[in-house]
């Protein structure tokens, strides 16, 4: 997983996917899913399931998969 430790460059990350959002400081992750009401990470956004991960900062900047860097 690349490690992005600017906030200049996650903000290009974030705003160049449409699936990315902020969280304060933390990024989600989230994505379709009509079984999602089942999963731990599930979550209901305009009455539609969806999964989300959430991807936290640390000390040295956020690690995020390296397929959601554009």
């Amino acid at each position: 997983m690349p490690k992005i430790s600017s906030l200049e460059e996650m903000e290009k990350i974030v705003k160049n996917n449409n699936r990315l959002s902020w969280d304060g400081w933390t990024v989600l992750y989230t994505y379709p899913n009509p079984v999602g009401w089942r999963d731990a990470k599930g979550v209901l956004v305009k009455g539609k399931w969806h999964t989300q991960q959430r991807f936290e900062i640390n000390e040295t900047g956020w690690e995020i998969p390296k397929n959601l860097v554009r």
